[in-house]
């Protein structure tokens, strides 16, 4: 087996993370490659053309670093039947990771002592999620975030929820989920999971399975500040399907097929990353992508 590490991210942070990975590769032995990215989608369009380059290869990409990595190197191994990947992650946000709370992600040791399973990924048009697409009001939570982290903030999470709360709770969005109309014209948001969790640790889909072959579709319509404000903790924490709180405002379906459309242009967030656009079409495509589990 080959291991090629693909490390993302802003300069500073590739420095940090090629000496982290230095320390940790000096105590294993094994056949591997680095990869430094040059921009947005870099990481993506290198794996693809080894995969195609080297069809017979067994290979075990580790995407180092955080959701936006992780999504780059599922990206380019969706379907790949003799790759594989993993994460390290180094202590950026990375919330596919939370769906396995009892697994030693940031540890390269026991990732070359995992378990290779097999997961599903969510298609969006052309694109691909292992873990969350989200619409509306976490669309523009992420924009905020993003542009933080850029901005070298600390909590630029909280900086995006901020921003979300007071512009972001109207969205001129519409849903059609396996054929049936969720919503005629405004919503507040609308999450499609594969993992559970979201925003640097928001539990949107309590019972997500990332192996079930369907979405997890949560709606929530528009609501008043207030309102929102007394639900916000409930649905940070993963309350929302059962909470009496949110009562018809408040749609979750398990679905394969989703369409959402808009008049203006409007951001896809997945996997963090933005996608902007007026009409996505949203697909689950099961047993997709090998993972490697690291070894508990």
């Amino acid at each position: 087996m080959n291991y090629i590490f693909i490390v993302n991210g802003r300069s500073d942070y590739k420095k940090r993370i090629q000496e982290a990975l230095a320390q940790q590769l000096a105590a294993v032995k094994i056949n591997y490659a680095i990869y430094i990215t040059t921009g947005i989608g870099d990481g993506t369009r290198y794996v693809k053309i080894y995969c195609d380059l080297h069809p017979n290869e067994e290979v075990c990409f580790i995407a180092c670093g955080g959701s936006g990595t992780s999504n780059e190197v599922a990206s380019g191994i969706v379907g790949e039947t003799n790759k594989s990947m993993a994460i390290l992650a180094y202590g950026a946000s990375n919330d596919f990771v939370k769906s396995y709370p009892d697994r030693k992600f940031d540890n390269l040791k026991a990732i070359l002592k995992g378990e290779t399973v097999v997961i599903d990924s969510i298609r969006v048009n052309d694109n691909y999620a292992i873990n969350v697409v989200d619409f509306g009001l976490d669309s523009v939570v992420a924009e905020e975030a993003n542009y933080q982290i850029e901005q070298g903030a600390k909590n630029p999470y909280l900086l995006g929820v901020l921003k979300g709360i007071f512009f972001g709770r109207y969205n001129r969005i519409k849903v059609k989920a396996d054929g049936e109309k969720i919503n005629h014209r405004w919503m507040l948001l609308c999450t499609l999971a594969n993992g559970q969790y979201v925003g640097g640790g928001y539990k949107c889909a309590p019972n997500a399975v990332l192996d079930d072959g369907v979405i997890e579709l949560c709606f929530l319509k528009p609501m008043s500040l207030l309102r929102f404000l007394i639900v916000f903790n409930i649905y940070k924490r993963g309350g929302h399907l059962t909470s009496k709180m949110f009562g018809k405002r408040l749609v979750y379906r398990r679905v394969k097929h989703v369409d959402v459309t808009s008049p203006t242009l409007v951001n896809a967030c997945i996997d963090g990353e933005l996608l902007t656009g007026t009409s996505f079409s949203i697909d689950i495509v099961p047993k997709s992508i090998r993972l490697v589990l690291p070894a508990k």
